[in-house]
């Protein structure tokens, strides 16, 4: 098995699991992986280091010598990118997705024709753009594919 670091063209990072280095370089120009966020087909390989076990325990990390600063690193693409995906399965479990009918059922919801309740689907940009000239309060949320499906 192969784990691979993989980033899309907008630079959000993933982790891609492949029998071998042919089976991503397979997959990949049968357009088969994409990213998890966003869809996107243009997925290129991060360098890793590989891991080697060569014992049963875990080497000790160097200590640094005293009052010396170490190199810290944080993840802020990768904590926006988890945070991102709660808020999208938050959203999918609190609204109603009424498809290409979004505009027609955010107009009745506005109007008062039918009741009101969290609603999610799609529409042209044409259409958010009318909604919202309208007064009616929309938000573009673009969904990954890979949430599309029925949430466990």
């Amino acid at each position: 098995m192969k784990v691979l670091n993989l980033q899309c063209r907008h630079a959000h990072g993933f982790e891609g699991w492949f029998a071998s280095e042919d089976d991503f370089q397979g997959q990949l120009a049968r357009g088969l992986v994409e990213c998890p966020l966003c869809g996107d087909a243009h997925i290129t390989k991060m360098p890793s280091a590989p891991r080697l076990n060569l014992g049963a325990s875990e080497p000790a990390p160097a200590a640094a010598p005293s009052g010396a600063k170490q190199e810290v690193m944080s993840a802020p693409n990768e904590q926006l990118q988890a945070a991102w995906m709660q808020l999208v399965k938050q959203v999918m479990t609190q609204t109603e997705d009424v498809g290409e009918r979004f505009a027609e059922e955010a107009r009745k919801i506005h109007y008062g024709e039918t009741e009101e309740r969290g609603i999610r689907g799609q529409a042209s940009r044409e259409e958010t753009q009318a909604l919202l000239e309208e007064g009616i309060s929309v938000l573009p949320l673009p969904i990954p594919k890979g949430l599309k499906g029925p949430l466990q």
